[in-house]
């Protein structure tokens, strides 16, 4: 049929993601985005908005994958807030593990090559990447902490998982990882103000 789409676009955009998060935005060219979705420049532009058309796509759509699950994991936190973090920080121990995808997180790479995006791409990348804060902090407050203990944590908790991604990518061991989310979590069980059998939820591995 006339106009429409020879491709699927959720193929597209995942192989456009991945090229994106292996490479990083600046040592990804057009080419390297044609290659791994298939589709000729001519189509990437047109369908898609040309690189930073694509590349906002794929943030959007890590940003929905992954939040998702972070939703997901969080969302016992108001029976059980250290639960809740443990679950959060398995979320992205298992993107570290998964062969399937690049070592590290896209999000937190494409913050740091801020200075080579535009400026409304680097805005939004900061806007997704600003995320993970309030919804830790709602979650806290949900599961009893008071304000300023949710601020902290949240703080606290998102700053400890991008460092994961970026160890991960530097070879950390599994192990290693490991021990650092079970000092975290440690820490909130200490000072979370929450029933004292919560504090014995945690579960070494």
């Amino acid at each position: 049929m006339a106009g429409k789409k020879q491709f699927d676009m959720d193929t597209v955009l995942d192989a456009a993601m991945i090229q994106f998060w292996r490479s990083g935005y600046a040592d990804t060219s057009l080419d390297d985005l044609s290659r791994a979705t298939g589709l000729n420049r001519s189509s990437i532009y047109s369908s898609l908005g040309g690189k930073d058309g694509l590349f906002l796509r794929c943030l959007d759509r890590y940003a929905a994958r992954y939040g998702d699950r972070f939703d997901a994991a969080l969302s016992c936190a108001a029976d059980d807030p250290v639960a809740a973090v443990r679950a959060f920080f398995d979320v992205t121990l298992g993107r570290i593990a998964d062969p399937a995808v690049p070592d590290g997180c896209l999000m937190a790479q494409s913050v740091m090559a801020g200075p080579t995006l535009s400026p409304s791409v680097a805005e939004h990348v900061k806007e997704l990447f600003g995320l993970q804060r309030p919804r830790l902090r709602a979650a806290l407050k949900a599961g009893g902490m008071s304000d300023g203990d949710a601020e902290d944590f949240a703080v606290h908790v998102a700053a400890v998982n991008q460092s994961l991604a970026v160890m991960g990518r530097g070879g950390s061991s599994p192990e290693e990882l490991r021990a650092i989310v079970d000092v975290t979590v440690d820490a909130l069980a200490r000072r979370a103000r929450v029933p004292s059998q919560w504090k014995w939820a945690i579960v070494r591995r």
